[in-house]
């Protein structure tokens, strides 16, 4: 699916709203937090390294006049525990959740299934999967204390087809799509909070350069090119939309 090709966002579209962004510290997840504050919300910025953080946190002060807020969190090696503080936090903080992007993501190696290390695979599918599934099931208390709550994948093709090579970055996508698909249709009838996923194509990134070392990133989308859809599957034109795989 795609968004409506005549869409554009309001200036007030998530006035008042509270996101919170995983992989904000650059890239795509850093380009959409900080179209998030330039539409009005309050952002909260996750990811494992803090530096990055306060750059994306100082560029939304400073070009949007609100102030998001920062969170560090390694998710590769976050407990349990810690996301049930990270929901804490945010209740105590905002008393709610109007919206949760699942962004931040671990490639690993493209190589043989033959030669994939346990360790490694273990590793991709605690970013990609487990950590998603752990926040997800945390913030759920705090999204149902929204009026219009959305839950948003960043997907992959490699997540839709399997190919060669891919391993346990494609499989953990893949799972993503589906772990979508169950939750909103789990939750659809007796709450607001609706669950989709977007896969923005090839888009000039540090992530995209590990994968395709040779590629000209000047022939590819930039981050800042792919957020309409990020907008508005995150704000309320799309309420009542769920379960749906959308893409650029």
């Amino acid at each position: 699916m795609q968004i409506p090709d005549d869409w554009q966002p309001r200036k007030d579209l998530l006035n008042e709203r509270v996101i919170l962004v995983t992989g904000a510290g650059n890239g795509i997840g850093a380009a959409v937090a900080k179209s998030y504050a330039q539409y009005g919300a309050t952002v909260i910025l996750l990811d494992k390294v803090v530096r990055n953080l306060e750059q994306v946190y100082d560029t939304i002060e400073s070009v949007s006049g609100v102030k998001p807020a920062i969170y560090p969190m390694n998710l590769e090696g976050a407990s349990e525990k810690d996301y049930l503080d990270l929901a804490a936090t945010i209740e105590k903080e905002f008393g709610r959740l109007d919206g949760l992007l699942h962004n931040a993501a671990m490639l690993g190696a493209l190589i043989p299934i033959a030669h994939f290390e346990s360790e490694l695979w273990y590793k991709i599918l605690q970013v990609n999967l487990n950590a998603p599934f752990l926040m997800t099931r945390s913030c759920l208390k705090l999204l149902q204390q929204s009026n219009d709550a959305s839950v948003l994948f960043s997907s992959d093709s490699a997540g839709r087809q399997g190919k060669a090579y891919w391993g346990a970055y494609g499989i953990s996508k893949a799972a993503s799509e589906n772990f979508m698909q169950v939750l909103a249709d789990e939750i659809e009838a007796n709450t607001s909070i609706r669950v989709n996923s977007f896969d923005p194509g090839p888009v000039a990134t540090a992530f995209r350069s590990l994968a395709y070392p040779g590629e000209n990133p000047e022939r590819i989308a930039r981050p800042e090119d792919v957020v309409a859809p990020y907008l508005y599957l995150m704000g309320p034109d799309s309420k009542g939309v769920t379960g749906k795989q959308f893409n650029l």
